[in-house]
């Protein structure tokens, strides 16, 4: 094992006792070292004490024990860097956000080992990239479906994956996204009274609260749960209704959770599927008398969910700035939206 650096770390008063949780209290903030990674550092035996190596997680410690980190030299990835244009919004030492396009998948797996959104920030950011995890690769804290546009943030650095990480998983990044559905969500509609998990909120927002979980039959879907399966809450504000009686709506929907199709799998469950969603939206048509014959057209015709991640707000890991980021839709909605006010 090459290695590129030592990391020593003396641990202060009152330890707790096991040495994870020591490490964890009293590496510095600076290091970016999530629990995890501690944990996979002493497994890996790049711990020590006195020149002893540590590897039992639950070993014993007391204050001012000095304690060696080792860190193995960054490996490249298998994943190849692959030359693929990418509309960068935003980037810096620590980070970057892109405005990823329909059809590109964001992290490579067996169906698509090339072509993804990893392979392009691989070339793109070159050296720029720090070793997260003791790999030279882009840190994806959140994942964007391969038919679904819009903003997604990818760290180059160990301390921004943490950081980035931790605003995920307590919820407080700022998402939202556009989505064009079948009907119109209305706190006046009878219909969803009896629809389980499904509420309004002051001003019209649709609240939907649910569990989520792989489907039984279809592991590639997800199924709505109200036992078991991952918490999941979703909310929805109509910004535009189309058609005479109102048949479709461009709606803007925000998370409170993050979960696999979690909007998809939502809005369907409402009755209110995404408009050319092959997975959760139906086989619904809108009728010409309502939209025209080119928005029943456009509508029909329309191949991927129409849905596009517009916003992406977050504090910064580094430097405590809150940062917000906005991408227009893409040509096909637009052109669909114009074709349903038609």
């Amino acid at each position: 094992m090459s290695i590129s650096r030592r990391l020593s770390v003396v641990i202060g008063p009152n330890p707790p006792a096991r040495l994870d949780k020591a490490l964890s209290r009293d590496v510095p903030e600076a290091e970016g070292l999530s629990r995890s990674r501690l944990a996979k550092l002493i497994a890996d035996g790049s711990v020590s004490r006195a020149g002893q190596v540590l590897i039992d997680p639950r070993a014993k410690v007391a204050e001012g024990d000095v304690l060696d980190i080792t860190f193995a030299e960054a490996e490249e990835v298998e994943t190849r860097p692959e030359a693929i244009p990418l509309e960068v919004v935003y980037e810096d030492a620590s980070l970057i956000v892109v405005n990823k396009p329909v059809g590109m998948v964001v992290h490579p797996a067996p169906g698509t080992p090339s072509g993804t959104l990893v392979n392009a920030l691989l070339a793109h950011c070159g050296d720029t990239l720090s070793g997260i995890g003791g790999e030279k690769r882009p840190g994806i804290v959140h994942r964007i479906d391969k038919d679904t546009s819009g903003l997604i943030v990818a760290a180059k650095s160990d301390k921004a994956h943490t950081g980035l990480a931790a605003q995920f998983e307590a919820h407080s990044v700022n998402r939202h996204y556009k989505a064009v559905v079948y009907g119109v969500p209305d706190a006046g509609d009878p219909r969803l009274r009896g629809v389980r998990g499904v509420s309004f909120e002051a001003g019209n927002i649709l609240k939907i609260t649910t569990q989520l979980a792989r489907h039984k039959t279809d592991r590639q879907k997800q199924a709505v749960l109200f036992s078991g399966g991952r918490h999941a809450v979703t909310r929805a504000r109509v910004e535009e209704a189309f058609g005479t009686p109102g048949v479709a709506a461009l709606v803007d929907c925000w998370l409170e959770t993050g979960r696999t199709h979690q909007i998809r799998v939502h809005m369907a469950h409402a009755g209110f599927g995404l408009i050319g969603d092959q997975t959760y939206g139906g086989r619904r048509k809108l009728a010409e008398k309502a939209v025209g014959a080119a928005g029943a057209a456009a509508a029909a015709a329309f191949s991927r969910q129409a849905l596009h991640a517009a916003t992406l707000g977050f504090v910064h890991p580094e430097t405590g700035q809150e940062l917000a980021f906005e991408a227009p839709l893409p040509a096909d909605m637009a052109a669909l939206i114009a074709a349903l006010r038609g």
